[in-house]
């Protein structure tokens, strides 16, 4: 049974507070930072609560008046009385009695644009916002109007929330292939500029050619088709090719004034413009904008550089601390190294979760993916709602078509197609992806690991349920006591992924020779660490500490090389990471191998009486060591031969346990994150991929003896067989020199 995560209904305020502050109507329309809620109500009123992708936004309350009418979207016939007005120069030389008719009418229409319109969908009341009804209502894209769409209604949801928070900048959108963002996008913009004042909007996408024809074949068409009361006056031609100008902002022209003889003359002065420039780090620089559209902005490839571009323009979206304009941004994702991966940072830095101490994130946008499943184009009912799983009883779409099979099992059975071809299957991902992991798939040519493997193996893990095979959770010593038993506990918000635990037996077992402690279970597995000397960093950034565990084979109760704990953290200190790490191996009773270049856990092993659990490396003989390796253990990042060695090792345990095996069955490799760091790991920039270093370590220290120096032994040329001579003469045999 297919379950939804995109959004749920929520109740973060106490009923009572909801009721007391609508009778006054106290709600205000934007961030309500007692209720850390984005208020999108214009009415000073709220009532249902959201949360899309953890941004909780209050909507308005239902009309107690609504009636159900069509029970689905209907788009309203435009008055043929009306479509033949072009003008408010038309409109002016009218006769009175026309006007009022239609006083009515007209004044609706932008109640609805700025408030909203609430109407009934298959039985259930449903609210969309200004901005969506001006995209169905008013819009006209290249099948003509726009479907509604249950994805789009939570997608202007989530917009108009990034519009009405002083904190965002706006939006950043994964989205799938044929999503109609570009239309929506390229109506917001209209929409926005025809109520504005000395305001300017702008295009970028991922060329020149392109931002000129969505401005071209989508903005133009769409002013050109608006109601002439949304209609201000426009400067130039009638299909610009670079700039659209608006004389006077419509928002002059509402109800009073679209009914009055006021001369169109004395409102002239106010300038709106929408245009787009050419893709580059530097576009809009120096401007000021109240909207920036940015299209395909995951396909952004060298030397322009999306990141870049956007330190940029951000800038021009506001004025000292104050956000003054927003950013409209959305794509589909590249291959990593087309473009993606610098709108992999942005969209990450964009989560809603991780603010800093001014409440914004590390972008100033707002992260928003919606799954495919949501959006995909002959799987959508008449009623604009995506038919999730095949359905028991006939469904039709707007079309009049029947949807007999679900867009999940459609979605699983292109998927079983491409199974042979790798790269077809991730660029299918990357189209039409189910999470945020598919929209960034990389191609398996970048990697120097077997990719389709990986990827196989992360395919296989999102199948099987997550809980089922990993626990999160912390270790722990008993009592609190340190250097005694130490235990594992599940926990939700622990550092550590366990897919095995040792049987009971086999827990903590600790060898005691010369009054060194060693590991009881190092012939069952070990661990590898990538380890960090310093608690904070200048930039509050820095690498963080892995540690992974790996069996090798052996007569326990285990089973064979297989990752059975992973640990990526940056605790608040770096003594907090080594008792983790520390607690981690007296609990499995497996040694560990480090990298020696960071020392200090070396050292606080050495000083906790833990020396016998650090190995040494496995490269050289104990009389080859240097002092410092002979005191602490550990091996050297610096040698060119240990990492091709470290390289080697993750490569062959891929070839041999990861993905499809040569018996049939898939790898027991459950640690996503790190199977993640594998595809992209770069061995000329090692220092980026902890959890591959910490890993690669692992499987060296289960095969170190691949690693032992063997003595070498000289064969000669030749073989000397003379024998030596002596000289018998008197008692004693003397040898002859």
């Amino acid at each position: 049974m297919y379950k939804q995560s995109l959004y749920s209904i929520i109740e973060p305020i106490k009923i009572n507070t909801i009721k007391r502050l609508n009778k006054a109507k106290k709600w205000k329309y934007g961030y309500n930072k007692e209720n850390d809620v984005i208020v999108i109500s214009k009415t000073g009123q709220i009532g249902e609560v959201y949360s899309i992708q953890n941004l909780k936004i209050a909507l308005p309350p239902k009309p107690k008046d609504l009636k159900k009418e069509d029970n689905k979207w209907v788009k309203k016939e435009y008055p043929k009385e009306l479509d033949r007005i072009k003008t408010i120069f038309d409109w002016k030389d009218l006769p009175a009695d026309f006007k009022n008719k239609w006083h009515v009418y007209i004044d609706t229409e932008f109640t609805k644009r700025e408030e909203g319109h609430w109407f009934y969908n298959k039985g259930v009341p449903t609210y969309i916002t200004g901005t969506h009804y001006m995209y169905l209502q008013w819009t006209k894209i290249d099948v003509g109007a726009p479907d509604y769409r249950e994805a789009n209604r939570l997608f202007y949801l989530f917009w108009e929330a990034c519009k009405a928070d002083v904190r965002s900048y706006g939006m950043c959108y994964l989205k799938n292939r044929r999503s109609g963002f570009s239309f929506m996008a390229s109506s917001e913009a209209v929409n926005m500029a025809t109520i504005s004042s000395d305001s300017r909007f702008g295009i970028l996408s991922k060329s020149g050619a392109d931002a000129k024809k969505m401005f071209t074949d989508k903005v133009v068409p769409i002013s050109i088709n608006y109601p002439f009361f949304f209609k201000p006056i426009q400067d130039g031609m009638d299909r610009p090719k670079t700039e659209l100008a608006y004389r006077v902002p419509a928002s002059k022209f509402t109800r009073r004034k679209i009914l009055s003889n006021e001369r169109t003359a004395e409102l002239a002065g106010l300038d709106t413009t929408i245009d787009w420039k050419n893709t580059g780090d530097n576009s809009y620089d120096g401007e000021k904008l109240s909207l920036l559209v940015h299209d395909e902005a995951g396909k952004w490839e060298r030397p322009e550089n999306i990141l870049n571009n956007w330190r940029v323009t951000k800038t021009t979206l506001r004025l000292g601390s104050r956000v003054i304009g927003k950013c409209m941004m959305g794509s589909t994702s590249n291959s990593l190294d087309k473009g993606g991966e610098n709108f992999k940072k942005l969209y990450n830095d964009s989560d809603v979760t991780k603010r800093n101490r001014n409440g914004q994130t590390r972008s100033g946008l707002y992260s928003l993916f919606i799954p495919m499943e949501w959006n995909f184009e002959g799987f959508i009912d008449s009623y604009g709602l995506p038919v999730f799983e095949t359905p028991k009883e006939e469904v039709k779409d707007n079309y009049d078509q029947y949807i007999d099979v679900g867009v999940i099992e459609h979605w699983e059975n292109e998927v079983a197609g491409l199974k042979g071809d790798q790269d077809g299957l991730n660029e299918f991902y990357r189209q039409f992806p189910r999470t945020e992991e598919h929209a960034f798939r990389d191609e398996t040519k970048n990697s120097i690991f077997n990719l389709a493997k990986i990827y196989e193996q992360i395919d296989y893990n999102e199948e099987a349920r997550y809980d089922a095979v990993i626990t999160r959770g912390s270790f722990q010593w008993q009592n609190g006591i340190k250097d005694t038993q130490v235990q594992f506990v599940p926990n939700l918000n622990g550092r550590f992924n366990v897919s095995w635990v040792l049987p009971s037996n086999l827990q903590n077992r600790i060898i005691i020779k010369n009054g060194i402690k060693y590991p009881g279970n190092d012939h069952i597995g070990a661990f590898g660490c990538d380890s960090y000397d310093i608690s904070g960093t200048t930039d509050g950034k820095g690498s963080k500490g892995a540690l992974h565990g790996l069996t090798k084979f052996s007569m326990e109760e285990a089973p064979a090389n297989k990752f059975f704990l992973e640990y990526i953290a940056r605790p608040a200190t770096a003594e907090m990471f080594f008792e983790d790490v520390l607690m981690a191996l007296v609990f499995y009773g497996m040694p560990l191998l480090c990298e020696n270049n960071k020392p200090r856990l070396l050292y606080y092993l050495k000083r906790r009486g833990y020396r016998g659990y650090s190995m040494n490396r496995p490269d050289k003989v104990w009389n080859k060591l240097s002092v410092a390796e002979k005191e602490i253990g550990g091996i050297p990042n610096s040698s060119e031969d240990i990492r091709q060695a470290h390289a080697a090792a993750i490569e062959t345990y891929i070839s041999n346990y990861v993905g499809v095996k040569p018996t049939g069955d898939y790898g027991d490799m459950y640690f996503n994150t790190t199977l993640t760091d594998w595809a992209k790991f770069d061995i000329n920039k090692r220092t980026k991929f902890d959890a591959a270093i910490s890993s690669g370590l692992a499987i060296m220290a289960c095969n170190k003896n691949l690693y032992t120096p063997r003595p070498q032994i000289e064969l000669q040329d030749k073989v000397n067989f003379s024998f030596a001579k002596y000289n018998n003469k008197g008692n004693f045999s003397k040898i002859i020199q």
